[in-house]
C-alpha cells in the first residue's frame, strides 16, 4: 500500500504543488478543499488522488474530512494543513468578523485537524505534520491585521507540537513562504521573476520529509531572491 498524505487547501497554488510532487514520489494523496470539482482531470495520476469536498473554516467541515479520513482505514504518513486564506486590512478598521474568518480557517482547522489525526501518528511513532505558515508569521504587515495575528499563531501552535511530540518521533515543520506565484497575485503588474515558484516550497516540503529518522527540519523559511514584496 502506498503512504497517505493529507493536504488541505490542495486544489491550486502551493498545496496542488505539494500533491503533486509527492505523488510522483509514489504517495496516494487525499485533497481536501470548499470543491473539488474537476479535480480528477487536472492531475496526471488520477489513480493516487483521493479528492474531498469539505469547508474546513468550521468544525463541521473539519469533521467531515476526518469520517472521510477514517472511512479509508488507512495510517495517514503526512498532514499538509495549508488551509489558509487573506483579507486585507488593518486592526483598528478592518470589516467585522474578519479575525473571526481568519482564525477559524488559518488557525482552528489545523488545530482541529491535527487533533484528530495525530494520535494514530504516536500510537505508531511515525508521522510527519506541515505547518504552511508565512513570512507574515515572524514579520508584521501594516496591511496584514488578522492575517499576521493568524499566521503568528499557526507559527506558535507548530513550535508547541514540535516540543509536544519530540518523543513520540513525530516531525512537525513550519514553512514560511514568502510570495509565491498563485492566485492570490492575478492581477499583479509585477513580473514573474519577482515571485518564487510554489514548486519551490514543495521541493522544500520533500527534501524535510526525505530526512532520516534521527533528524528534523523545523522551520523552513524561503522567500524571493530579491527579499519580499
Amino acid at each position: 500500500m502506498n503512504p497517505l498524505i493529507v493536504v488541505t487547501g490542495g486544489t491550486k497554488g502551493i498545496g496542488r504543488a505539494i500533491a503533486d510532487r509527492f505523488i510522483a514520489e509514489g504517495f496516494d494523496a487525499i485533497i481536501c478543499a470548499r470543491s473539488v470539482e474537476g479535480l480528477e482531470n487536472s492531475f496526471e495520476s488520477t489513480s493516487k488522488l483521493l479528492p474531498i469536498a469539505a469547508d474546513l473554516s468550521t468544525r463541521a467541515g473539519v469533521n467531515v474530512l476526518l469520517g472521510y479520513i477514517q472511512s479509508l482505514n488507512r495510517p495517514v504518513d503526512v498532514l499538509v494543513n495549508n488551509t489558509g486564506v487573506f483579507q486585507p486590512g488593518q486592526i483598528h478598521n478592518e470589516a467585522e468578523g474578519t479575525f473571526e474568518q481568519l482564525m477559524n480557517t488559518n488557525v482552528a482547522s489545523a488545530y482541529h485537524l491535527t487533533r484528530g489525526l495525530v494520535g494514530d501518528m504516536i500510537s505508531r511513532r511515525q508521522g510527519h505534520i506541515f505547518m504552511m505558515c508565512s513570512t507574515a508569521s515572524i514579520t508584521p504587515y501594516t496591511n496584514g491585521g488578522s492575517y499576521c495575528i493568524s499566521k503568528f499563531a499557526l507559527l506558535g501552535m507548530s513550535r508547541v507540537l514540535r516540543e509536544e511530540l519530540k518523543p513520540h518521533s513525530v516531525k512537525v515543520t513550519a514553512i514560511l513562504p514568502g510570495a509565491t506565484l498563485t492566485a492570490s497575485w492575478e492581477g499583479t503588474d509585477l513580473p514573474e521573476e519577482r515571485f518564487m515558484k510554489p514548486e519551490d516550497v514543495a521541493n522544500s516540503a520533500w527534501a524535510a520529509y526525505s530526512l532520516s529518522p534521527g533528524a528534523v527540519m523545523e522551520e523552513i523559511l524561503i522567500r524571493p531572491q530579491l527579499g519580499d514584496i
